[in-house]
């Protein structure tokens, strides 16, 4: 409800009379368009969301990002041909300078900002300059990016410690219907307060990964607002904005943030040192579909079900077993296998959860330890470097932990789990999750293969990678 600084009793007393007064005008009129009154105080004319935009909008800033980013070198580059017609400079790497703008939230008194990672994601020479709500600016540095959750955390630096800052909601107390206030820099033009509601909970429909579930309002927020906040009514922070679903390019009234509890989970984690420890199940999940329904016998299409399990897992010791619909954990309804992973990655890596199942038409309960996944050895991992398209990217054989975290089908190759910003395999917009499965013509079948293979010079790199079921194939000069 919003806050009144104006004598809340009397204030509500009054507009409770004058909608009585309505009411009764209405009953003895003949209708709605022929009847108008005034409103019955002035009180009732004050109240306003005002206290809350003053609360909440010194943390906000806007992020500016300026970054050197290198344009990968054109197939042709050394093709004598188009060099006879280009000139010798045709199709050669060239450099760049990036600039973009954002968003962001202050978390602590000291200077940590909370914003999306694709903000901040540049080049080389990444440069990055926060502007507050009163007119300071300062320089800030990247503590931390997570790229499954689209959070990044900054360090306003050489600043202080007496930073306002906002205090973080329990974003699992939402409903629908709640009214919420987002803040931020749309479009440049200067910080921006909307306001609306939350429209759904756990929406994973525009989900990029496998732990993202998003809160959506129709509180207008365009580009510029990434990374900025989603507050309630008492000030705190329940989202941070990240993306809209537009044909325009404007708000459409259909905008989604990240729930403040895996906000907060990033956050903590990135202070502390600590990369994020997601929980390893030991077990692979497919949201149910309409087929799957009608072959296990669900009254409703929804849930996850187990489709594969790793003997000697959390999940199978706990008693999970093969074709298990997963439809909650601790005591929140899952519909699909992102908001399974959701819930237990935002648990936390040492807890149990109680996870809730259908099994043959009945329900079961299992408490599964969240532990970390098995470190793998010294031969499955490789950091890549070089004059190659893989330069940058960190790739892991596809063991059955690597799996489950990836949701892929592969049980045998190279998967790429994580991309170095400013590399080759950044440029060439390789992702986390990307399986390896070919370059030129030799199958791809562990990590060693394909660190012997990039360290051979090639004149024209062919690659082919498996991204969501689909094969994309590209081209390199070397």
């Amino acid at each position: 409800m919003p806050i009144s600084t104006a004598r809340p009793f009397s204030t509500r007393a009054a507009v409770v009379a004058g909608l009585l007064a309505v009411m009764g005008i209405c009953q003895a009129g003949t209708g709605w368009a022929q009847e108008r009154i005034p409103p019955p105080s002035r009180e009732a004319l004050q109240f306003s969301y005002a206290p809350i935009v003053k609360r909440a909008t010194p943390a906000v800033v806007n992020v500016y990002v300026r970054s050197r980013v290198r344009t990968s070198a054109s197939p042709f580059a050394n093709d004598p041909f188009f060099q006879r017609f280009f000139g010798r400079g045709f199709g050669l790497p060239q450099e760049r300078i990036q600039q973009s703008l954002g968003s962001g939230v202050i978390v602590s008194p000291d200077g940590v900002i909370v914003t999306n990672t694709h903000v901040v994601k540049g080049g080389t020479d990444t440069q990055i300059r926060v502007a507050l709500f009163d007119k300071r600016e300062y320089d800030a540095r990247i503590v931390a990016q997570d790229e499954r959750t689209d959070l990044a955390v900054l360090k306003i630096e050489k600043g202080g410690n007496d930073f306002p800052f906002l205090q973080f909601a329990d974003s699992d107390k939402l409903e629908v219907g709640d009214v919420v206030l987002a803040i931020g820099n749309p479009f440049g033009v200067g910080q921006t307060v909307t306001s609306g509601i939350i429209s759904a909970l756990a929406r994973t429909e525009m989900a990029q990964s496998d732990t993202q579930v998003f809160l959506q309002t129709d509180a207008a927020i365009n580009p510029g607002n990434s990374g900025g906040a989603l507050v309630d009514m008492n000030g705190k922070l329940v989202g941070i904005n990240t993306m809209i679903f537009s044909q325009s390019g404007g708000s459409v009234g259909i905008g989604f943030a990240i729930p403040s509890n895996l906000v907060r989970l990033v956050a903590d984690n990135a202070v502390a040192g600590r990369k994020i420890e997601r929980p390893w199940l030991g077990a692979q999940l497919e949201t149910v579909d309409r087929n799957q329904a009608a072959l296990l016998k669900l009254d409703r299409i929804s849930g996850a079900v187990v489709v594969r399990l790793t003997n000697n897992g959390p999940a199978a010791k706990a008693g999970l077993m093969l074709g298990d619909v997963v439809v909650g954990v601790d005591g929140f309804e899952v519909g699909d296998s992102h908001a399974v992973l959701y819930r237990l990655t935002t648990r936390g890596v040492g807890n149990t959860s109680r996870i809730e199942a259908i099994r043959n038409g009945k329900k079961v309960t299992v408490d599964v330890p969240l532990l970390p996944a098995p470190k793998p050895g010294k031969d499955d991992v490789r950091n890549l470097s070089g004059n190659h398209p893989f330069d940058g990217a960190r790739v892991s054989n596809i063991l059955p932990s690597v799996a489950d975290e990836f949701n892929l089908d592969d049980t045998e190759g190279v998967v790429i789990v994580a991309v170095r910003s400013g590399g080759v395999a950044s440029r060439l917009d390789f992702q986390p999750g990307d399986v390896v499965m070919q370059v030129g013509n030799d199958k791809i079948t562990n990590v060693i293969m394909l660190d012997e293979i990039t360290r051979q010079p090639q004149r024209l790199w062919s690659v082919t990678i498996k991204r969501a079921g689909r094969l994309l194939k590209l081209q390199m000069s070397g």
